[in-house]
């Protein structure tokens, strides 16, 4: 179900060898994102459970299951801002409908992030997607 863009990177992750370029890529990515404009970083756009500073806004068109979805985000910590830019590649574009169906956790495994990523950095990355989860579940009711 992965988007073109995931498979991008996806297919990137398997060309570079060590994990030094992976990262050095991630943070690439997160770089290429562009930032959040500082009045939307509230508390409602906090993603609690991340060691770093995390903020997603929710960008919906339309309305109920199949409306589209797409986000911004901005983080203070490079690598993790690079986790923002592969989870919108990843859900961008989906309907609400869809991004709940998808295999976050098996999409990721494709890139070796569960290996590579400190226990901090895993729980802030399952908590950006809880809470992507969660804005697309509720554009989806309403």
């Amino acid at each position: 179900m992965a988007r073109e863009a995931f498979e991008e990177i996806a297919e990137t992750f398997e060309f570079l060898d060590d994990w030094e370029d992976r990262y050095r890529h991630v943070i690439e990515l997160g770089r290429e994102l562009p930032g959040l404009d500082e009045a939307v970083k509230v508390p409602a756009t906090k993603v609690h459970g991340c060691a770093s500073q995390v903020w997603l806004l929710p960008r919906i068109e339309g309305t109920g299951p199949q409306a589209q979805f797409d986000f911004a985000g901005e983080s203070d910590a490079m690598i993790v801002q690079g986790l923002i830019a592969i989870l919108h590649a990843l859900y961008s574009g989906l309907s609400v409908t869809q991004v709940g169906e998808v295999d976050a956790a098996a999409e990721l495994a494709r890139l070796g992030l569960n290996d590579h990523l400190s226990a901090q950095r895993s729980n802030g990355l399952r908590a950006m997607i809880e809470r992507i989860r969660l804005l697309a579940a509720e554009a989806a009711s309403a």
